[in-house]
């Protein structure tokens, strides 16, 4: 447990660290032209695997919580126009990558994926399969909305190769639902999961605290009703109010947003519930059965991340991104494109990426990365083990990320990490607030302008 005082002195806004520099960096003189030379050089980087993910925008109506780019559309014609597109996308990248190269990730993501009819997905995968090199080991993930899903459906994702499926259940209290605007589950989750399993699938089950209503009781209610359908994983996101970003935020305020006391209550209790049950912690807020692959790699400390959240080091790949608002992220840069769908659509169909903005990682900011990963995922940070990964001297590293050994021991006297010369551990209570120990090591936060939603 935390207590009130250790909150409000860590509850900060601070990055969420999916990547580094956070996508507050990127800007729009990064172009097309600098993102297909990205892809090329990225052919002689590592990883060498490759990762897909595919952005589908569309839902067919709006939960209030979200901070996802997302399209309120039932337009099937608009779904076509953009799957064209998309296609076309993933043939002209394809153009510019060494496609002997592994593909170990394949994510949709969105929106709602399953918003798409399964002719719809069988189409963009057989794009995929016919340029890009999968194998059985592939893992082949969707985010779904169990309130569109079918025996039927689920049984042709299968068919296609589908091989990790992740549930939106966000809280399993209809009146909950019904105040952010999202339809509760078609099907019993049970069902869904069985089906899934008997078809050789891993599931996840991905719940939000800090909604209208919830309470801690209510929450450990969720996520005790998830425990008893066993998934691989649970996933607990804390609900970032970010109504300068999102305007249709604001609609959650007038049923009252549960402050940071309460989130963390009902993060303790749901975490205690699941830790009772045998679920393993991994970084901020999934957890995972002992035998999962991300429980052996952070056992191993090689557990990863990207945006589309918890790898391994040996699965994860330089990601390319398809589809509207998508990031690319490889070793050199990062590349989003445009957010609009009519300009996406134009582009590609005139043979151009489609970007509206990126960055260009340089060797501080590589380095910093590579610091900053390892104590999100890992929840440690050796010092000559890093540097010797990326071909760096300990004194390099330290120097690069600004590293001051002072600004440790407030933290140290809190019991969020224990340290010495050679390595720094986070210890169970500091897993709480690890991204105010990532930003420790974070030169550009000094000197950034820009907003991020809090620490709890």
């Amino acid at each position: 447990m935390i207590d009130k005082n250790l909150l409000k002195k860590y509850n900060l806004p601070l990055p969420r660290y999916t990547s580094y520099p956070p996508a507050t960096f990127f800007h729009e003189e990064f172009t097309a032209g600098d993102y297909i030379k990205a892809v090329e050089e990225s052919n002689h980087e590592k990883p060498e695997a490759i990762s897909l993910y595919l952005h589908i925008p569309f839902c067919t109506q709006l939960c209030f919580y979200c901070g996802c780019t997302t399209h309120i559309s039932r337009n099937n014609t608009l779904y076509e126009d953009y799957i064209n597109a998309l296609i076309k996308e993933i043939e002209l990248i394809a153009g510019h990558i060494d496609l002997s190269r592994p593909v170990t990730q394949i994510h949709w993501g969105g929106g709602t994926p399953n918003a798409l009819n399964m002719d719809q997905v069988e189409r963009i995968m057989n794009a995929i399969y016919k340029h890009f090199k999968t194998d059985a080991h592939t893992e082949i993930a969707m985010e779904c909305n169990p309130a569109y899903l079918t025996v039927e459906y689920i049984d042709r994702l299968l068919k296609t190769g589908f091989n990790r499926i992740s549930l939106g259940i966000q809280d399993f209290d209809k009146k909950i639902l019904l105040a952010v605007n999202r339809e509760p589950s078609a099907m019993p989750i049970s069902q869904i999961i069985n089906q899934l399993r008997t078809g050789g699938a891993s599931v996840n089950l991905d719940f939000i605290y800090g909604l209208p209503y919830q309470t801690p009781e209510s929450f450990t209610k969720s996520i005790e009703q998830a425990i008893e359908v066993r998934p691989d994983r649970i996933v607990t996101f804390s609900y970032a109010h970010v109504p300068w970003v999102k305007n249709h935020q604001k609609t959650l305020e007038k049923n009252g947003i549960p402050g940071p006391d309460e989130k963390m209550k009902m993060f303790e209790s749901g975490r205690k519930a699941m830790l009772d049950a045998g679920y393993i912690p991994i970084g901020m807020d999934h957890f995972a059965l002992p035998e999962d692959q991300l429980s052996v790699a952070l056992k191993n400390r090689t557990l990863h991340r990207n945006f589309q959240g918890y790898c391994t080091r040996e699965t994860t790949g330089q990601v390319y991104a398809f589809g509207m608002s998508a990031i690319s992220q490889l070793h050199n840069a990062y590349a989003q494109n445009t957010k609009n769908i009519p300009k996406y659509i134009e582009a590609v169909n005139n043979g151009k990426a489609p970007i509206e903005k990126g960055y260009r990682t340089d060797e501080t900011d590589v380095t910093v990365r590579e610091v900053i990963n390892e104590i999100m995922c890992n929840n440690r940070l050796n010092w000559m083990e890093v540097a010797s990964r990326i071909n760096k001297t300990v004194n390099e590293l330290k120097t690069i990320t600004g590293f001051d050994p002072d600004r440790l021991t407030p933290l140290a006297e809190d019991e969020l990490v224990t340290f010495d010369q050679d390595e720094i551990n986070v210890t169970p209570k500091g897993r709480f607030l690890i991204r105010n120990i990532a930003a420790l090591f974070d030169p550009k936060l000094k000197t950034a302008k820009k907003q991020f939603s809090k620490t709890i």
